[in-house]
């Protein structure tokens, strides 16, 4: 039996699920999973979700970027071993390129906190990192200080990218940042999106990370 298959089959939903909702297609976008202090399991590159099985899923470390195994890893694994090492308390990482994330992104405009969830989860607002080609050093420094203090972060003219203690809570990250895209879109047509209090913001992104979500946690 595969060591790290509970991981493998992890990463591996998390891609079909991501897929059935919208947020990636083909084989566009990626997601991994911390399994310990040096090894991450990532999505294989150029593999479609649906045909995608656990078997395809790379466990590789995120210090030294060696690959257990033949297939090869995302070409953004540098993003998110960057992520594990400088973010303790992040288990998982998602990348995507979903529709109303990325019409934002392409725009290169900031997400206010316009909703509540979205500033309890992702945080005070959304940051666009500046624009970086794929798979470059620029790049995953752009993406990092975009997500200092974040859950979730835009890509300039590229997609999304959003974290989780969890991957539940990274996919659940991923679909509240498209409802808040999709908000912002919509309330710039009818006099602007207008923000929760900064303050207020980030107050309840920290009563959302120590208390609610521990509390959920503890009701299952």
């Amino acid at each position: 039996m595969d060591k790290y298959s509970k991981e493998k089959e992890i990463v591996c939903d998390a891609g079909r699920q991501l897929m059935e909702r919208g947020l990636v297609e083909g084989t566009w976008g990626n997601c991994s999973l911390r399994i310990d202090g040096h090894l991450m399991a990532v999505t294989p590159s150029g593999r479609r979700y649906e045909d995608m099985t656990p078997n395809d899923i790379v466990v590789m470390d995120y210090h030294t970027l060696e690959v257990l195994g033949d297939i090869k890893p995302s070409s953004e694994k540098k993003v998110h071993a960057e992520l594990y090492r400088t973010r303790k308390e992040v288990n998982a990482v998602i990348h995507t390129h979903q529709p109303h994330a990325s019409t934002v992104a392409a725009a290169r405009r900031e997400v206010p906190p316009i909703l509540d969830d979205q500033a309890q989860i992702l945080g005070p607002s959304v940051r666009c990192a500046d624009y970086a080609l794929p798979n470059t050093k620029k790049l995953v420094k752009t993406t990092v200080k975009a997500l200092k203090g974040r859950y979730a972060a835009l890509m300039a003219n590229h997609g999304a990218i959003t974290l989780g203690r969890t991957m539940e809570e990274a996919i659940v990250a991923a679909l509240v940042l498209e409802k808040a895209c999709k908000a912002f879109i919509h309330a710039e047509f009818i006099g602007g999106a207008k923000g929760i209090n900064k303050i207020e913001a980030w107050m309840m992104h920290k009563v959302y990370l120590f208390m609610y979500s521990r509390k959920k946690e503890g009701n299952k």
